[in-house]
């Protein structure tokens, strides 16, 4: 009989093991005051240090808004959006929270090797932590354009109320995006430093500053690949929910919820399978 056997007729495990998909989703879920805690604990730590505090949660996104803003308003002359503030608005306050989800998420394994290295539980934890603390990051946000919104000629309707499962289903996307990142991050520590680069071309190539229709209104083969990009569909479904008469395809939630839903599968999935690896490697 081999000690491994041996270890199973006693009912003993190896340290570190892999358990099975089901057993580890349970596991996490039974960590869910953790998780919203250390979101909520590395939130305030990167706060604490700066004079205004939370205030900087409005401040960033405002202040990126009004320099790219500020910079893509004379570059694209007469084809600007019709309503150039909120469309701005509303594409930066919300490809952040992709941003940073793919940035934070990518080194939260390599961020926290001694927490991975000296305690046992579900390293899926901590990705999901990173993308719930940027969730609890947009927040503020969201209020924020909601109360600025009827100011820029927006008046409220039972439409914002689709933001509600829109967020969710991008919560779901960015969650598999930041569970894919973790892994490669630790196979690949080069990747961080490639990170911002992927994140600052699709911030220029999405649609956050710009008309798509617009810009390629001379090139409807570009329009149509722009109908299946998940960042572009997110920001047009959110300014079709937020800005009245604003005309989006209502295809959009089925192609996005896909989108959502396959990226967080296969990103459970590929995170789950190398957790044995997690501080070893």
């Amino acid at each position: 009989m081999t000690v491994a056997q041996l270890a199973a007729d006693r009912g003993l495990h190896r340290v570190g093991a892999r358990p099975k998909l089901g057993s580890y989703l349970k596991q996490t879920w039974d960590r869910r005051q953790f998780i919203v805690k250390m979101a909520q604990f590395r939130l305030r730590a990167g706060l604490d240090d700066n004079r205004l505090g939370v205030v900087w949660l409005l401040l960033q996104p405002v202040l990126n808004a009004f320099v790219y803003g500020t910079i893509f308003y004379f570059l694209q002359s007469d084809r600007r959006p019709a309503d150039y503030v909120a469309h701005v608005v509303i594409g930066v306050f919300l490809f952040q929270f992709f941003s940073k989800s793919l940035s934070d998420g990518a080194k939260s394994i390599t961020g926290n090797r001694a927490l991975v290295q000296s305690l046992a539980f579900p390293r899926l934890t901590l990705p999901v932590a990173e993308v719930m603390e940027q969730f609890l990051s947009l927040m503020p946000s969201i209020v924020l354009l909601l109360v600025a919104l009827p100011f820029l000629g927006h008046r409220p309707s039972w439409d914002w109320l689709l933001l509600i499962p829109l967020l969710g289903l991008y919560t779901l996307f960015n969650a598999g995006v930041a569970m894919i990142a973790a892994r490669l991050t630790v196979h690949v520590r080069d990747l961080t430093q490639v990170l911002p680069f992927v994140s600052r071309i699709l911030f220029y190539t999405s649609g956050v500053l710009f008309d798509v229709n617009r810009i390629f209104d001379s090139h409807p083969w570009v329009i149509a690949i722009y109908d299946f990009h998940p960042l572009y569909q997110v920001l047009e479904m959110a300014r079709g929910v937020l800005m009245n008469d604003v005309p989006y395809n209502p295809n959009f939630w089925l192609y996005f919820s896909i989108y959502a839903v396959l990226t967080f599968v296969v990103g459970l999935v590929f995170f789950w399978v190398a957790e044995e690896r997690y501080g070893r490697d």
